[in-house]
């Protein structure tokens, strides 16, 4: 049983997370038999991801606190196959739940996530009976996103299960954006990707050279760009390292597609809780400034 201070953000997260559930439809067929709804399942399967469990531990967490159930309206526990159902079916309509589009300073980068479908062992066992011989496995899942530098949420992203180059995704991620200034690293250094943002998004490209150790190029061939704050990128890593400790690094999920909706969830997990913190902290620095205020007069 969570104590107090847990089980209030708990509520808060439930909460929030059942808001944004209501982007997507309640049932998906007519003839439902509407025991459960589509916003009470996907608010247990981001709950699951929040507590790193897997969907046996979710229905184990929820039997024990009934109370935090009939916060978003849940009379009957689901078993963990009506879970495992669910995410089979909102893989197509699972990303309209990230609708961030404006920000004023956006940092983009990309990451990887482990996949748990084959284990150490059985990639490296042949290995040690032939040297020089590697099983082929896909080992990791590619994550590409954009976030907003000034609250750290997540605004778009690109999955990729191959092994592809950063720059292939840096115009998926940025074409439905609206910002000022676009901070990346030398990974994506293209004049493409420096024209498309210059020319498509009206914004200022600060990606350094490759070639040079402090230069980011011109900005419509006359006015040269100031780096001075790259140093904001660093968001960007602080965000893959929060993700991977609060929600895991591994995908435990079998199928491709399945795969795509747990990091997806992940991703919502993150937002939730860092939408939560941004307006914590408002209010602290809120009420230090009026406590200062009255204490001045």
């Amino acid at each position: 049983m969570p104590q107090k201070n847990e089980y209030e953000n708990y509520i808060k997260f439930v909460s929030e997370a059942l808001l944004l559930a209501k982007r997507i439809p309640r049932y998906f067929s007519k003839y439902s038999n509407r025991i459960y709804c589509n916003h009470q399942k996907l608010v247990i399967y981001v709950l699951m991801q929040k507590l790193k469990l897997t969907t046996r531990g979710v229905v184990s967490f929820l039997r024990s606190n009934p109370s935090l159930c009939m916060e978003f309206g849940l009379l009957r526990i689901p078993v963990h196959t009506t879970i495992v159902r669910f995410v089979s079916k909102i893989k197509n309509i699972i990303g309209l739940l990230l609708g961030i589009r404006q920000a004023a300073s956006v940092a983009v980068d990309a990451t990887g996530f482990e996949l748990e479908s084959k284990s150490f062992y059985y990639r490296n066992i042949d290995k040690q009976l032939f040297p020089g011989f590697m099983r082929k496995t896909k080992r990791y899942m590619k994550l590409s996103i954009a976030i907003d530098t000034d609250t750290q949420q997540i605004m778009t992203y690109k999955i990729r299960k191959k092994l592809r180059h950063d720059t292939l995704d840096f115009k998926h991620l940025l074409k439905k954006i609206t910002c000022k200034q676009v901070i990346a690293d030398k990974g994506y250094d293209s004049k493409t990707n420096r024209k498309f943002v210059i020319n498509k998004l009206r914004a200022i490209p600060i990606i350094p050279a490759r070639c040079h150790t402090n230069f980011y190029g011109y900005l419509r061939g006359k006015m040269k760009i100031d780096g001075k704050n790259y140093h904001q990128r660093s968001k960007v890593e602080t965000v893959f390292s929060v993700i991977k400790r609060k929600y895991g690094s591994v995908l435990r999920c079998r199928s491709n597609s399945t795969q795509r909706v747990e990091l997806i969830s992940k991703l919502i997990a993150y937002n939730l809780d860092r939408k939560l913190n941004y307006f914590l902290l408002i209010r602290g620095l809120h009420q230090s400034l009026k406590i200062s205020n009255y204490l001045a007069f």
